[in-house]
């Protein structure tokens, strides 16, 4: 059960991106898997992907791609990630982007490539070509929450946002959609995400844009630690809003659009957490008074990795040693035990080197019965500061995952 979080009711169309949706059969039967994601002519696309080393064959294909060609299809297939099958893998994400090629008259190198699900297994590639024509058959502007619900895995509802803004006497849109819900930690979670604007902006600008509103969400969540072998998140840029171009990065209407796009990547990384497997409660880890970024967010990771501080936000218990222990072995030099404070919301549990003296049990045991707990704890040493999101370790969690291939 996801916590606080609904499928959006509608998602808004964005100019000059279309989607398209079918059953395929690659996994899942009777829903549809597979969603191909034609671009206007002139669309800039960025795209950032997973920095695991055993990354599968649709993000070295699509990386490839990216050098050489401005993109005009995406095809994303959910139910098998094709990934860890070495030469077939490599062949069955080029087939499907000649596949592609042959079907809209383009270059193999302007189509793009993702898969998410099951690691190592064999990749249906023929379902997947067989499909193609029916998901180009229905493609339409509309269909972005009709695609968010056919990339899902494990995910329990559909998680997408839109947002508009003005620039130019002109309306422009931002429309994004997230899967993810398990292997999510940094670099970048373990999810597909894909964000349509009809602004115009040229392409460094919009690199640029895509590069700082991923370091402040999905590189800032985590549920389990680990890092999938097929992240990818994509920014597509129609131009088709009639703004005019933007080109300056320090301009009102970059501001304007790396704003909105902040917000909208916020909220989808939050959604995750929300929907993460066999999640019941959020925490939200601020660290202050750090030396540097870095440090604050080596604390604030190892907290939100902890198993015992996890699997106490699941118990409500505000066993707070385990929040002390984890910060203790962060790896922070020379770390004055007795500067550090520790809050649960309002709540100070640690302060000079031990536990608070207004501490009392029902006051921590209070917060921690929250749906969203906020932890903050101050270092004393500086004047940097990070946060870290993340979700509590259920029974559920254990036996999504135990599950996962039966």
């Amino acid at each position: 059960m996801a916590v606080g979080l609904k499928a959006p009711e509608n998602l808004l169309p964005v100019k000059g991106i279309r989607l398209g949706i079918t059953q395929a059969g690659i996994r899942y039967q009777d829903r549809d898997d597979l969603v191909l994601i034609e671009l206007a002519e002139g669309t800039q696309t960025a795209a950032v992907f997973t920095r695991n080393a055993f990354c599968a064959a649709p993000v070295i294909v699509s990386r490839q791609h990216l050098l050489s060609a401005s993109p005009s299809f995406l095809v994303i297939n959910s139910g098998n990630a094709n990934a860890g099958l070495g030469e077939a893998g490599m062949q069955a994400a080029r087939e499907t982007c000649q596949a592609v090629a042959e079907l809209a008259s383009c270059d193999p190198d302007q189509v793009l490539v993702f898969s998410t699900g099951v690691i190592g297994e064999p990749f249906a590639t023929d379902k997947l070509v067989a499909a193609l024509p029916a998901a180009q058959a229905n493609l339409a502007e509309e269909n972005w929450l009709h695609a968010a619900q056919a990339i899902m895995t494990t995910d329990t509802v559909a998680k997408g946002l839109s947002e508009q803004f003005e620039l130019d006497g002109q309306t422009v849109t931002v429309t994004g959609m997230v899967k993810g819900a398990g292997m999510i930690r940094p670099d970048i979670a373990t999810m597909l995400a894909y964000i349509g604007t009809d602004a115009n902006v040229d392409a460094d600008v919009l690199n640029g844009i895509l590069s700082s509103a991923v370091n402040k969400s999905f590189n800032r969540i985590t549920v389990d630690g680990d890092t999938s072998t097929n992240d990818a998140c994509v920014l597509m840029a129609s131009g088709r809003a009639g703004n005019s171009v933007i080109s300056d990065p320090v301009s009102e209407g970059a501001e304007l659009l790396a704003a909105t796009i902040d917000r909208v990547c916020q909220q989808l990384a939050e959604a995750m957490l929300r929907d993460a497997e066999g999640a019941t409660r959020l925490m939200t880890i601020v660290v202050e008074q750090g030396e540097d970024e870095d440090e604050c967010s080596r604390v604030g990771f190892t907290i939100a990795h902890s198993p015992l501080v996890k699997t106490a936000l699941f118990a409500g218990d505000p066993n707070w040693g385990r929040i002390l222990a984890a910060i203790g072995r962060a790896g922070v030099d020379d770390l004055d035990i007795e500067a550090i404070e520790i809050m649960l919301d309002d709540v100070c549990i640690v302060s000079n080197g031990g536990r608070a003296e207004s501490y009392t049990e029902e006051a921590g045991q209070r917060v921690m019965q929250q749906d969203v707990v906020t932890v903050t704890v101050r270092l004393g040493r500086g004047n940097a500061s990070a946060t870290v999101k993340t979700c509590d370790f259920s029974y559920d969690y254990v036996k999504i995952n135990a599950e996962y291939r039966s």
